[in-house]
């Protein structure tokens, strides 16, 4: 089940990811527009091998991590990139706002590690969809950056990346619940079956 083609769409997420970050090298408007058009492209690819698993029937436990770990290396890799550049008019994105998302990333990274090594898979919740969704409008406009059609992609961007760090805190903190319901509910279940 590792071959699927949903599985591979999240392996393309992967292999994507330092095209992106090379692109994020250069901050002229034309390879903005180009890092946000490639950045878009694979962010739908989320969406595609999630509708086709469920859709043929080829869920796995390895989609069910690799999908997100996927997103995060992708996102995770972008969002650095651009707290790192130094663009023109606008300052660059708070790196302590990059902080929060990562570190929001790893803990719930750690926990679906924890659970898995205990038997558990923690499948993505959908406010962790809704994070996604919200990173991406973030970083598309982070990575345009400039002003087009009268419309400040920085602005816009920073907008969507504020509220999506609050969404992805609030996400992080039900994984983590998600988390210690699952093993009360089997150590419960445990005692049960010893008594």
């Amino acid at each position: 089940m590792v071959w699927t083609f949903p599985n591979l769409l999240s392996f393309a997420r992967i292999l994507v990811t330092p095209v992106l970050v090379y692109l994020l090298t250069f901050s002229d408007p034309s390879s903005s527009l180009l890092t946000a058009a490639l950045f878009l492209l694979a962010s739908l690819t989320d969406y595609f091998d999630g509708y086709l698993a469920r859709r043929n029937k080829s869920i796995s436990d390895i989609g069910k991590i690799l999908d997100p770990l996927a997103d995060k290396l992708m996102v995770g890799s972008v969002l650095i990139m651009l707290a790192a550049m130094d663009r023109p008019n606008e300052p660059s994105v708070p790196a302590w706002l990059i902080v929060v998302i990562l570190a929001r990333e790893t803990a719930v990274t750690v926990i679906r590690g924890i659970a898995l090594s205990e038997g558990m898979v923690m499948h993505a919740e959908r406010l962790g969809k809704y994070k996604f969704i919200l990173q991406v409008f973030a970083i598309v406009g982070l990575l345009i950056h400039y002003r087009y059609w009268g419309f400040d992609f920085y602005a816009l961007g920073m907008y969507f990346l504020v509220v999506s760090a609050v969404v992805a805190v609030w996400s992080g903190a039900n994984y983590h619940l998600q988390f210690f319901r699952l093993r009360f509910s089997r150590l419960h279940r445990a005692e049960g079956a010893n008594n």
